[in-house]
């Protein structure tokens, strides 16, 4: 039996780094849509020149979360194929 370790350090390696960037894609993902809220934790809220664009906070999140469901689709994809 013979093994590619070279090859197999490729998927090793590829597979780690897809892992990483889908936990730091939802990472980004729930900080932009934690721009939303007002609320904060020292007990100050509700002051409307404290975020003025929580919309752009929100398209980050999305597009985080896109781009992580493009990842782990495509990972799905290489593995029914």
């Amino acid at each position: 039996m013979h093994i590619d370790w070279a090859s197999l350090l490729d998927i090793a390696v590829v597979a780690a780094a897809a892992a990483l960037a889908v936990v730091l894609l939802v990472a980004f993902a729930l900080v932009g849509l934690s721009t939303r809220s007002r609320h904060h934790a020292d007990g100050t809220g509700n002051d409307p020149a404290a975020d003025p664009r929580p919309a752009i906070g929100v398209a980050v999140a999305v597009l985080c979360l896109l781009a992580a469901c493009l990842i782990v689709g495509y990972g799905l994809y290489l593995i029914v194929a």
